[in-house]
Order: C-alpha cells, then sequence, then structure tokens
C-alpha cells in the first residue's frame, strides 16, 4: 500500500515542514518504501526471540571515584580569561 500525497501532507502538516509538491511525490515514494521494510519486518516470526531492551552487553565503563587533593589556586586560575580578587570574573546575567 502506497501512501497517498494527502497521506504525506499530513505527516509534513505533524512535523510542521513545509514541502514542495516535487518533494511530496519523493517523500511519498521514499516513505512507502520504509513502510514496506516495516511490513516484511512485521511478517517475521519472533515469538522464540526473548524481548531485550539492549542487543549488546553493556557495562559501566567509569572508573571508582577516588578523592584526591584539589589544583593548587593558581594552576586553576592561570588560564582565567577574567580575573578579580582571586575569582573568575564573569559578565553578569540579569533579568528584569
Amino acid at each position: 500500500m502506497a501512501l497517498t500525497p494527502e497521506d504525506v501532507d499530513h505527516v509534513a502538516s505533524l512535523a510542521r515542514l513545509g514541502i514542495t509538491p516535487e518533494e511530496r511525490e519523493r517523500f511519498a515514494e521514499q516513505l512507502s518504501g520504509i513502510l514496506e521494510h516495516f511490513r516484511a519486518l512485521q511478517a517475521l516470526n519472533t515469538d522464540h526471540i526473548a524481548p531485550t531492551a539492549q542487543v549488546q552487553d553493556l557495562r559501566n565503563v567509569l572508573r571508582d571515584d577516588v578523592s584526591r587533593p584539589p589544583l593548587p589556586h593558581d594552576r586553576v586560575m592561570a588560564n582565567a580569561p577574567r580575573r578579580e580578587g582571586g575569582y573568575f570574573r564573569v559578565q553578569a546575567v540579569l533579568e528584569e
């Protein structure tokens, strides 16, 4: 079942996209092809396959949180573009 130009217009409207008539025809063909791929996938029998949320075996790869001494103040401030009294000087952000 191919998408109609009205179907494409509806999808474009939902996505807040303005499309030309040429794009409408091209998108109808492309989206119809994508839907055909989904129909082929739906035809597969997956009853014997357990549902999975993640297909790869992922593990936490973060390092342990180990406390260590802080950097010296002068080294931290060395790259500060603006300083004032030993602190970072930033532009004020004020709302009325």
